[in-house]
């Protein structure tokens, strides 16, 4: 039986393939996105066209607007939904270390705002993206019932008072809350400022990026359509409060993962030694045995398959963008009339 949703943060990297993934099989999605410029909104736009060019489209409704916006949330959950899949947020965890009081404003503010107007619009079932980064400097494979209560930025901070947040929700109103703490997620549509697009952007531009911790640094690299699955598989079952971790279950060396794209592309990327940022976990790596247990979870893109995958939506995205500058009319042939 289809089932209507409303996605925060539905224009994201994560977001819209979840948006895809629910319309696919028969849901009604109401998507909320404020276009935040931590990167460039006209990407989020091409996530946007990429759903409403796939199936189900005409189930797919966009709403811009902002999870601090505590009238505009009133007035989408009177419409009543079946779930909430709470993903909007600001990401990354250096750009926090600079601007943590927009990540507590957004990260805390947003998720308490979204989990009020929840409880007055009487929906019953919440899914709350988290994040492995909540675990800090612990040793993998991180476990649901590790401690994580030392968490290494803003980001990871204001996530894990969200999760807990969630809690408080779950026990005095009853809300089911299953927080997903994802590991790190790459794949088509990848956001700019992350370690997969960057390394493809320098192979193809020749641009320096830094390589931090000599690449040493490990990783659960999870492809994003298998974190759709997840995510979706958490609507289908409330759990009352659960924390769950979503990753591959097989870490690897950042290096390691670097190499496996200038393989593909045959050319090196241009890596810059940096060290390693505090706010930068060691290493990161999901036990997902819960997941398997309560959700049915089980990755099924390995991390060649995975990079491929990633490797060719690059390239066409830069043949499009090639296509679309050839259609422009020039700037002297305009100005001559041409």
């Amino acid at each position: 039986m289809s089932a209507r949703i409303l996605l925060t943060g539905a224009a994201g990297f994560i977001g819209s393939h979840v948006t895809a993934s629910l319309l696919a099989r028969g849901d009604e999605v109401v998507g909320l996105d404020n276009f935040d410029p931590y990167y460039s909104p006209s990407r989020k736009w091409e996530h946007v066209e990429a759903v409403r060019g796939g199936p189900g489209a005409a189930r797919f409704r966009l709403v811009q607007g902002d999870v601090r916006d505590r009238g505009l949330l009133a007035g989408l959950f009177a419409e009543r939904f079946d779930a909430v899949v709470h993903l909007a947020a600001l990401a990354g965890v250096r750009s926090s270390v600079e601007r943590p009081h927009d990540y507590a404003e957004v990260n805390i503010g947003g998720t308490l705002n979204v989990l009020e107007a929840a409880r007055r619009g009487e929906v019953r079932n919440m899914v709350l993206i988290s994040t492995s980064s909540a675990y800090g400097n612990a040793s993998p494979p991180f476990v649901e019932t590790d401690p994580a209560d030392r968490p290494l930025s803003p980001y990871a901070a204001a996530k894990r008072a969200a999760e807990m947040l969630c809690h408080s929700y779950h026990h005095v109103h009853g809300l089911s809350c299953s927080v997903l703490r994802l590991f790190t997620a790459y794949g088509p549509r990848n956001r700019p400022d992350m370690m997969a697009f960057k390394v493809l952007d320098s192979i193809f531009t020749g641009r320096e990026i830094p390589l931090f911790g000599d690449g040493e640094m490990v990783r659960d690299w999870t492809y994003v359509e298998d974190v759709a699955r997840g995510i979706v598989a958490a609507i289908d079952r409330p759990l009352g409060y659960e924390i769950i971790n979503l990753g591959h279950g097989h870490p690897v060396r950042l290096r390691e993962f670097i190499e496996s794209i200038e393989k593909l592309a045959g050319r090196k990327a241009n890596l810059v030694p940096a060290p390693r940022m505090s706010s930068d976990a060691l290493a990161t790596g999901a036990d997902i045995t819960k997941a398997r247990r309560l959700l049915g979870f089980e990755p099924r893109v390995s991390l060649r398959e995975g990079v491929e995958s990633l490797f060719r939506w690059y390239v066409e995205r830069l043949d499009r963008q090639s296509a679309a500058n050839l259609r422009q009319p020039s700037r002297l042939g305009v100005a001559h009339g041409k």
